[in-house]
């Protein structure tokens, strides 16, 4: 397992994250299982966020925690929150009152007394800075959250935030995969007139390295706003070809060689992987054991149809 000091240099996390949004179909055995499973693969980065399963999927996660507490020091818990739901459709918001009831209500769901990390789900365009570094204050002081974090913002957004937040926001979720390569797209085919160089994030990749803000990929495997996954899509011909190509010269599976393609940018990214199946995800963190050269990694993306001016 490959280790980054995600969120500052007292942090070792794994580069590959498991990804908790569907525990809530597993049985607790299964839970429990998948969770021995990542730990013995070296992953010590779970991913959760309220909205997962309602609820569930932390609160069958805080079971595993009941039954056998000495977990907890093993793994790094992270949890988002942000996204309200309401009687007519859901919506954000980054209220003081909002943030504090979220996070201790995962913290309760979860039986633990601290998150590791608190991120910011999805941007809330009535978000006012002063009352989220309120809820932060708060929170930081009575333990209950270590560090903290934002998803899906770009630089602009946080730097609003940073105008009243003291705590170092050092973590950003942003979907990435080779099929949804908008973070690199931008800077690689700038002043052209391709639709690649069109700037969709604020540099936010850029950004991020500058300030040793740690990006997590997620969707590793996914294309669109969540249209599906291009891993063996026939609407993906080529680049499903390539990394098949690409396994076969490092010893390693098609999906491991999307996760590669990710973990070869020198930002230092982790990858949130999703899967319960505990084969695919002792596949899949072999890709920490490879690095795609530059060539190889430039073909896997042109394969996704993106252009190399």
């Amino acid at each position: 397992m490959k280790y980054i000091a995600a969120g500052g240099p007292d942090v070792k996390a794994s580069a590959v994250i498991q990804g908790c949004m569907r525990i809530d179909a597993l049985t607790q055995n299964e839970l429990d299982a998948l969770i021995k499973n990542d730990l013995e693969l070296g992953i010590n980065f779970f991913d959760h966020a309220d909205i997962y399963g309602d609820g569930i999927c932390e609160e069958k996660f805080g079971q595993i925690l009941k039954v056998e507490p000495s977990l907890r020091d093993k793994i790094i818990l992270q949890s988002k929150c942000g996204i309200a739901k309401g009687e007519k459709n859901n919506y954000f918001d980054f209220s003081k009152e909002y943030i504090i009831g979220a996070a201790e209500a995962s913290l309760k769901r979860l039986e633990t007394d601290h998150l590791d990390y608190l991120l910011l789900h999805r941007p809330d365009a009535l978000m006012e800075p002063e009352e989220v570094a309120e809820a932060f204050d708060q929170l930081e002081k009575q333990g209950k959250v270590l560090k903290f974090g934002v998803s899906n913002q770009n630089p602009m957004q946080i730097e609003l935030l940073k105008t009243c937040v003291k705590q170092p926001l050092k973590i950003n979720q942003m979907q990435f995969s080779v099929a949804h390569s908008c973070m690199v797209s931008e800077g690689m085919q700038v002043n052209t007139m391709f639709d690649g160089g069109i700037c969709r994030d604020g540099s936010i990749l850029n950004y991020a390295r500058i300030h040793k803000i740690t990006i997590q990929c997620w969707s590793p495997f996914q294309y669109g706003a969540i249209e599906g996954t291009f891993m063996g899509n026939p609407d993906y011909p080529e680049v499903n070809e390539a990394l098949q190509v690409i396994g076969k010269k490092y010893g390693i599976t098609d999906s491991a060689a999307a996760v590669a393609w990710i973990l070869r940018h020198p930002a230092d990214m982790q990858v949130i992987a999703g899967t319960c199946n505990q084969k695919r995800m002792r596949d899949i963190v072999k890709a920490c054991d490879v690095k795609l050269s530059r060539e190889d990694w430039y073909w896997v993306y042109k394969m996704a149809g993106n252009v190399i001016p």
